[in-house]
């Protein structure tokens, strides 16, 4: 991989934006997926700015006085990495934010660990903001729609060093060892005190189970653990951004509306790792080749557009529409396909007059977006995500 080689990331102009108005900001991902790199290329760009990771060291040494430390660079940005390896900087980081009463003191990176999360709140309340940096998204990679691009980051999945690796058994290899030091180190870092056998066996039950209904009971009777057990595991994996769970719609028709919430992994590249699928042809044979293309597709709509709410809607009979996107009165449905000549059955079209939905989409790895239908559209990813985002 080209260590040298950077990418623009969406939340650049965002953080700039939020430094400017708030007095501690925070980047918030799993590991590896380039909050530092951004960090130290914004700081890169502004006078008097410090960096610490606070897993290196001669970094950590410098805070053993941090009162006298964050005095001695009061004139400073300074960047705070690995913040949940510190969490007794948050009531010091209080005291000096309230007393130079100025934005843009803090900027602290890390995991959304529920220590984390709970301390920084009691702590910062009122004067921090939360972003979430995902690993790499579609249209951080690409300015037009490429499909080979987007197969790429498909199979490989966003994480930069998976991404960006010089070919294919390399970018596996990562994964897998990302996936190895998650459950064997960072899990306990945080102070989670599970058996990584007993993790990494759930882990992989949800990448089987990938774009299917979250079935508690029944993965707790395969692990051999009860179903708050299961909740513990799930609950773990989405604050870690692992595991996203997507709530059924709940809407006042009448009909009979599945209950359960749906469960993806939310890295496509951790997806196949997991189900060791190495390269391009391994997927396209794989069951779970649509619903991959379900979750890498839903992610990066979902990771572009967070002012909107999301859901999927399925009646018990089976009509279904895989994500329902809502904003104050707007309703959008989307499904998802695999095929390059995509169709839909009548169930879709039952779904939409049930939905009302102002409007629908058919996203597929097509390169060129055309109706099907009044306000309905076949369009790859990239194509939704400029409608939303604008």
């Amino acid at each position: 991989m080209n260590n040298n080689y950077y990418i623009e990331r969406n939340l650049s102009a965002t953080i700039s934006r939020k430094i400017q108005n708030v007095p501690v900001v925070a980047i918030l991902g799993p590991r590896q997926c380039g909050k530092s790199t951004l960090a130290k290329a914004l700081l890169a760009t502004r006078p008097d700015t410090l960096y610490l990771d606070l897993e290196r060291p001669s970094d950590a040494n410098k805070l053993t006085d941090p009162e006298a430390f964050f005095s001695f660079n009061s004139d400073k940005l300074i960047c705070l990495d690995e913040i949940q390896r510190a969490p007794s900087l948050f009531p010091i980081l209080r005291s000096i934010v309230d007393e130079k009463h100025k934005n843009g003191q803090f900027i602290v990176l890390g995991s959304a660990s529920p220590d984390l999360l709970r301390q920084s709140s009691e702590s910062l309340a009122g004067r921090i903001t939360y972003l979430e940096l995902t690993p790499f998204i579609i249209n951080e990679i690409m300015d037009k729609i490429d499909i080979i691009k987007i197969r790429k980051l498909w199979l490989r999945g966003g994480f930069p060093r998976s991404y960006l690796a010089p070919d294919d058994r390399e970018s596996f290899e990562w994964r897998l060892d990302f996936i190895k030091t998650f459950l064997e180190r960072d899990i306990p870092s945080l102070g989670f005190r599970i058996p990584p056998g007993n993790l990494e066996r759930f882990w992989k039950m949800c990448a089987h189970n990938h774009a299917q209904l979250l079935n508690r009971s029944k993965l707790g009777e395969s692990l051999g653990v009860s179903h708050h057990t299961v909740q513990t595991y799930v609950e773990l994996l989405g604050q870690l951004f692992i595991l996203r769970i997507l709530p059924p719609l709940e809407t006042n028709l009448k009909k009979r509306l599945v209950k359960s919430p749906k469960v993806y992994i939310r890295d496509s590249g951790l997806l196949h790792a997991l189900l060791h699928i190495e390269e391009q042809n391994d997927l396209m044979g794989h069951p779970v080749y649509g619903a991959s293309w379900e979750g890498f597709a839903l992610e990066n709509i979902l990771d572009s557009s967070p002012q909107w709410e999301a859901f999927f809607y399925r009646t018990v009979s089976g009509t279904e529409i895989d994500l329902v996107l809502q904003k104050s009165q707007q309703r959008i449905a989307v499904e998802f396909k695999v095929s390059t000549s995509p169709s839909v059955t009548q169930s879709f079209w039952s779904a939409l007059d049930d939905l009302k939905c102002n409007e629908a989409w058919i996203i597929a790895p097509v390169e060129t977006p055309y109706p099907i239908k009044n306000n309905v559209m076949v369009a790859p990813p990239e194509t939704l995500i400029q409608r939303l985002q604008n």
